[in-house]
């Protein structure tokens, strides 16, 4: 017997049940009151939803991708990555930087080297994606896994490595540098562009939503438990870095191998041990490739679904035979990535500006609503309550505006060149 609610829906001609093999019927009408059917199969539970997005942020990758903005404000800087909530995909930098370690840095690879295991990589996450969705959300237990083997093999192995010449608390944690042209204080500031263009990842909850069993539970529950975990992990990780960094900033920063991470890996371990752990930095960093797609694809679905992209009838199509998914999706999503990767070809200050653009929109994006949708807000079974609600609101509108801020803002000074601009890709 339908509820009153149920009748409305249906008549309006919003399905307010789906097939058993979909979800069930309490998920397929809170949908329905959205005004949407249910139209992908929901085999996420809330821990493969913490899942994926622990994933994506990749705790240790994503650290290692943005270093180059956090170091030259000098340790203290660099402690700002300790509330970070990170995500970038360098894998292509982070696999090339193996190469260069074996070769003992008489190698440098080409920005077309760059592009070309950035292709392979992009090629594989769109295949992986597509034939392993019926297990993806168990995946996302395994993708969890190898971040916190990579983030146990750090915090123990660098301390050892670096026990004759590890730093006080006080340099940890007061030491300032400046390896800019701003002044100092706004190099500070700078780096904060570290954790705020890592940030985006804990949305990646949401665009999993129409996955996610109980969503209006797991999807919240999801969120907040990441960014904690990210939180507390990336604490400890950049105190343990902080503490065994080699003081001559300017040699990590320029390191022979590309990059800063595996400057201080082979500063503190030597050549076998740094390889051993860049590999495993890379291999994690590949997995957060997959969850990126994955997540991407559902949202530009969501996007065509309502007609808001371009060939949206094209892409909101879903493909029952590889696991009810929106295959069209995840290949377009992949073709984009490919085709804003040639940046790579031009210069590192070309995929800056675009990427800082992307930034800048994404935190718009998520403060349009906060700042003006409170109006039709209504409460679900996670709240965080009137008291605390509008605090927070308007907390996240601040922090939000300051970086629409500052990724308006070349990080090497006010005259950038093309070495301005870290090797940083997302």
């Amino acid at each position: 017997m339908s509820s009153p609610s149920s009748s409305k829906f249906e008549d309006a001609g919003v399905a307010t049940t789906a097939a058993p093999s979909l979800a069930s019927e309490d998920d397929a009408a809170d949908l329905a009151k959205l005004g949407y059917k249910q139209e992908l199969r929901r085999n996420f539970t809330m821990l493969e939803v913490f899942g994926i997005a622990f994933s994506i942020m990749g705790l240790l990758p994503s650290i290692a991708s943005v270093l180059a903005y956090s170091i030259p404000a000098g340790p203290v800087g660099m402690a700002d990555l300790a509330s970070a909530m990170p995500t970038s995909d360098a894998f292509s930098l982070m696999f090339l930087s193996v190469i260069v370690i074996a070769r003992d840095g008489k190698w440098a690879p080409t920005d077309g080297h760059v592009y070309g295991v950035f292709l392979a990589a992009i090629l594989c996450h769109a295949v992986l994606s597509s034939v392993m969705s019926r297990i993806m959300g168990k995946l996302q237990t395994v993708f969890v896994f190898m971040n916190f083997v990579l983030i146990a093999a750090t915090i123990i192995a660098l301390p050892i490595g670096a026990r004759n010449r590890r730093h006080s608390a006080k340099y940890i944690f007061t030491q300032t540098e400046n390896l800019t042209s701003w002044p100092t204080g706004w190099t500070f500031m700078l780096s904060w562009l570290s954790p705020i263009w890592t940030i985006g990842a804990f949305d990646s909850c949401v665009h999993m939503s129409e996955e996610a069993r109980n969503a209006s539970k797991a999807v919240p529950v999801g969120i907040v438990a990441s960014s904690a975990s990210c939180w507390l992990f990336g604490f400890i990780l950049m105190i343990v870095i902080a503490a065994t960094i080699n003081p001559d900033l300017e040699s990590v920063t320029r390191s022979q191998f590309g990059q800063p991470m595996a400057q201080i890996y082979y500063d503190a371990l030597g050549k076998h041990a740094t390889m051993g752990l860049m590999s495993l930095l890379f291999i994690v960093q590949f997995l957060m490739g997959i969850s990126i797609l994955v997540a991407a694809s559902r949202q530009a679905w969501a996007f065509s679904r309502d007609g808001a992209l371009p060939f949206s009838s094209f892409f909101r199509h879903i493909s029952k035979r590889f696991g009810v998914i929106p295959l069209r999706a995840v290949w377009g999503c992949a073709f984009l990535a490919a085709i804003l990767g040639l940046l790579t070809l031009i210069a590192p200050a070309a995929a800056q500006a675009v990427f800082s653009l992307v930034v800048a929109a994404n935190n718009l994006a998520w403060g349009i609503p906060i700042l003006w949708g409170r109006q039709k807000f209504k409460p679900g079974p996670f709240y965080t309550g009137d008291r605390f609600s509008v605090p927070i609101a308007w907390t996240a509108l601040l922090f939000l505006a300051f970086g629409i801020l500052l990724s308006m803002f070349p990080v090497g000074g006010p005259n950038p060149t093309r070495k301005s601009f870290p090797s940083s890709h997302k």
